[in-house]
């Protein structure tokens, strides 16, 4: 079934600011459907994704409840690109049925898809429009740092673990740049959100 809405795919690096973009552009009545929730969703208990987790990485990335222990998986994925190509086979298929089911439903004036792997995916052209949210790679690493408690070395295989910012930033149609100034992102949010209402009126036509 094709997809008439217009929808943007934003996407940015690790702590680039993309969960601030994404709460100014829902303020403005955009529908927001964000891949890393869905992400949890997929892998909730009962879900096939997490079974065939364990059954690749074993009972240790589970909770004693049962659940998913994301820390546990994490510390295993970020030291083996193996283990991590697997779990993106594993839970990627899944994910992307249900963006596409949750996009089909939505509706709105159009939508913003919160995709942190869309430019490592090549998902582009699955889109209308690729908005990046990019900063400094000194600032990502300090906010990584603050936010997870990460070490130097830790944040910095994070980082490395994810597309360049070059590469991010030639797959972009539009680019919010964070430093960090939350007017300065919502002064570049409600430029963005008059252009996109262009764009829909002008797909719907």
């Amino acid at each position: 079934m094709s997809v008439k809405v217009f929808r943007v795919g934003l996407t940015g690096g690790v702590a680039s600011g993309k969960s601030t973009v994404t709460r100014l552009f829902g303020a403005l009545g955009v529908p927001i459907i964000d891949t890393d929730q869905l992400a949890r969703e997929v892998v909730e208990p009962g879900q096939p994704p997490l079974e065939q987790l364990v059954a690749r990485f074993g009972p240790t990335i589970l909770t004693p409840d049962g659940r998913l222990d994301r820390p546990a998986l994490r510390t295993i994925v970020f030291s083996d690109a193996r283990a991590r190509t697997d779990l993106e086979a594993l839970t990627h298929p899944a994910i992307g049925a249900a963006l596409e089911s949750r996009s089909q439903v939505a509706g709105g004036p159009y939508q913003i898809l919160v995709i942190p792997l869309l430019v490592e995916k090549n998902l582009g052209s699955r889109l209308d429009r690729v908005l990046v949210v990019d900063c400094d790679e000194a600032l990502q690493m300090r906010r990584l740092q603050a936010r997870d408690g990460s070490t130097l070395a830790e944040a910095r295989a994070i980082l490395n673990a994810q597309a360049a910012r070059a590469t991010r930033l030639k797959a972009a149609h539009d680019v919010i740049q964070n430093d960090g100034q939350v007017a300065a992102l919502a002064d570049q949010v409600a430029a963005l959100h008059a252009r996109y209402l262009g764009y829909a009126r002008a797909k719907r036509a």
